[in-house]
C-alpha cells in the first residue's frame, strides 16, 4: 500500500547553478599587459615613421584640422622671421635691442588657422570638382584654373587678407581701406610675379591632397613680404616693387 506522503508526479531535475567567477590576478595582469603592450607599438610606429608619414596620417583623419594647424605654425613662423631679419626683433648697430612683438605673430598664426587654411581646402575641393585635374599637365584645364585662381580668387583673398589683418591689429575700416589704396595694385602686381609660376606648379604637378601644404610652404615665403606690407615696413609702400 502506497503511502499518502509519496506523490505520483516526477520529481523535477535539479536546477544548475551558475557561478561568475571574479577575473583572476593572472588574467588581469595579461589584459593590462595586452593593452601596454598595444600603446607602446602604436608609440613606437609614429615615433619611427617620417614626418610625411605622420603627416599623412593625420591628414587621412582630419584634413582640414591638419592643414590649418599647418597654416598657422608656417604663417607664424614667417612673421617671427620677419622680425628678426629686418632687426625688429634683433639688436643692431646704433639702435636699441627691440623685443619681438609677439601678439603680431599670433595674429599672422591666427590667420593661417581660421582663414587661410580653411579658405584654400574649400577653394581646392570646389575648383577641382568642377574642372577635374588632368593625367597631363599642359591642357586647357590647367590653365583655366590658373587664370580663376590668380584673376578672380587671389584679388579677392588679398583684400580679405589686409582686412582680417588691420582689424584684429585694431585699426579702422577706413585705415584699412586707405592701405589698400596706398598698396593694393603694386601687391597684386608682386603676387603675380610669385604666384602665377607657384599656382602653375601646384595645380599641374601636386597631388590634390597635398596641394594646400605646398601653398602653405610657398606662403612661409609670401607672408614675409605681406607682414611688411601690412606693417609699413615695405617699399611697397612707397610704390615701390621689393619682389
Amino acid at each position: 500500500m502506497l503511502s499518502p506522503s509519496k506523490s505520483f508526479l516526477p520529481s523535477s531535475p535539479p536546477i544548475p547553478k551558475f557561478v561568475i567567477k571574479a577575473p583572476s590576478s593572472s588574467s588581469s595582469t595579461s589584459s593590462r599587459f595586452l593593452t601596454s603592450s598595444l600603446s607602446k607599438t602604436t608609440s613606437t610606429r609614429i615615433l619611427s615613421s617620417s614626418p610625411l608619414e605622420i603627416y599623412n596620417t593625420y591628414l587621412t583623419s582630419s584634413p582640414l584640422l591638419t592643414k590649418s594647424i599647418t597654416a598657422g605654425v608656417i604663417l607664424g613662423a614667417a612673421d617671427y622671421a620677419t622680425q628678426m631679419f629686418s632687426g625688429e626683433g634683433g639688436e643692431g648697430e646704433g639702435k636699441e635691442e627691440k623685443k619681438i612683438d609677439y601678439v603680431r605673430t599670433a595674429r599672422f598664426s591666427l590667420f593661417g588657422f581660421i582663414l587661410q587654411a580653411p579658405w584654400n581646402h574649400y577653394y581646392y575641393l570646389l575648383l577641382d570638382s568642377t574642372l577635374p585635374p588632368t593625367p597631363d599637365p599642359f591642357t586647357v584645364t590647367t590653365g583655366v584654373k590658373l587664370l580663376i585662381d590668380q584673376f578672380l580668387q587671389a584679388p579677392i583673398f588679398t583684400i580679405l587678407i589686409f582686412y582680417f589683418l588691420g582689424l584684429t591689429e585694431g585699426k579702422t575700416i577706413t585705415s584699412v581701406n586707405t592701405q589698400l589704396r596706398t598698396t593694393y595694385v603694386q601687391t597684386m602686381k608682386s603676387n603675380w610675379l610669385l604666384w602665377i609660376p607657384a599656382t602653375f606648379i601646384n595645380l599641374a604637378f601636386v597631388d590634390p591632397e597635398y596641394r594646400v601644404l605646398f601653398l602653405n610652404c610657398v606662403f612661409f615665403f609670401w607672408s614675409i613680404y605681406l607682414s611688411l606690407v601690412v606693417n609699413g615696413e615695405a617699399d611697397v609702400v612707397k610704390g615701390e616693387d621689393v619682389v
